[in-house]
């Protein structure tokens, strides 16, 4: 009888269990979530009061502690008055699967209370651009010096300490001073934005550039290549797949600071929606919200390693026109002789 290849070490598994559990890793929290819903005896730790009875405190559709509900009811069958009637429930802070699927729906047609506030899909708009900006442009400063940092020691012991020292600094610590600099609309949230994920590029980027293979820079030297060659036709290249991969990791990172970056200076994004639905005790629109970003951020990084395996075909094979620009560009030139 074969052995079982589900726990096999350093192998990968088939295709259909690799899909199989792609989807269990999200069946079974929502299976979780919907038991501790749906079934009283796990948790339910309220009672949803449907006729307040004699309590006078008690009204339709408030949620009360169950202690406080049975004191409250045996107080009333001691006095002959008539006691409160109601079901097990969760708090109204843990909403059902089924009422955040609705609210996705809802959410959107639902216009905002106040004048002049954003709609949720005003809101997510927001809040994708302010991601947009503030990673783009820690990316176009961070990558150049972060290979800069991997390739040559001077820009590594130049750089690198001052950028160790500054990564440990929390980027919301900055809120108070990027709104007295940049104003309180958008400028401040973009710069918390950027502080949070360039110094971790600049650091994660660096040590990407330092993994390529010595082998190669010793070929390249043995044809002839020069100090530029070398950096242009052998580092970059070698090392631009994984640096890459490690934008789509970062962007990620963007994402975990949205929340704080939008409540500095004036509140906007989704952030401000999520604030204002907890507000108004509308937390299935806020759990919509929550997974609508977290649905967001995953789709971009699927579309990215699509692109990804598109852009660099000498890594999977794939590409169109421009992968084979690219190609022709960064990746690796067959009998090619370096001159000086």
């Amino acid at each position: 009888m074969p052995k079982s290849r589900w726990l096999t070490v350093g192998k990968e598994l088939p295709a259909n269990r690799r899909l199989l559990l792609a989807v269990l890793s999200f069946l079974i929290p929502v299976a979780i979530w919907g038991a501790v819903s749906y079934v009283p005896f796990l948790w339910h730790p309220q009672v949803r009061i449907e006729d307040p009875g004699d309590v006078l405190y008690f009204d339709a559709g408030d949620r009360v502690e169950l202690a406080l509900f049975r004191e409250e009811n045996q107080r009333m069958l001691d006095a002959g008055m008539s006691p409160a009637q109601g079901v097990r429930a969760n708090p109204v802070f843990l909403p059902a699967p089924h009422e955040v699927a609705v609210a996705f729906y809802t959410a959107f047609k639902t216009p905002p209370r106040r004048t002049g506030d954003a709609w949720l899909h005003e809101s997510l708009w927001h809040s994708i651009t302010i991601i947009f900006w503030g990673f783009t442009l820690s990316t176009l400063i961070g990558v150049p010096l972060g290979v800069m940092c991997g390739a040559f020691s001077l820009f590594s012991r130049l750089i690198e300490p001052f950028v160790e020292f500054f990564r440990y600094l929390p980027a919301p610590a900055f809120g108070a001073l990027a709104v007295a600099i940049l104003g309180i609309n958008d400028a401040p949230k973009i710069a918390i934005i950027f502080i949070g994920t360039f110094f971790q590029q600049v650091l994660i980027v660096a040590n990407t550039t330092r993994r390529v293979e010595p082998a190669l820079l010793e070929a390249a030297q043995t044809l002839g290549a020069s100090r530029a060659q070398l950096f242009t036709r052998v580092v970059v290249p070698a090392a631009i797949t994984d640096i890459y991969n490690d934008l789509r990791i970062l962007l990620g990172w963007a994402w975990t600071y949205l929340i704080v970056a939008e409540l500095i200076g004036r509140s906007s994004g989704i952030t401000f929606f999520i604030s204002q639905q907890a507000r108004y005790r509308n937390f299935d629109n806020v759990f919509a919200a929550i997974i609508m970003i977290g649905i967001i951020g995953l789709g971009t990084d699927m579309v990215l390693s699509w692109m990804g395996k598109r852009l660099f075909p000498w890594k999977t094979g794939k590409g169109g026109r421009l992968a084979g620009f690219l190609g022709r560009l960064f990746g690796p030139r067959e009998q090619t002789v370096f001159t000086r």
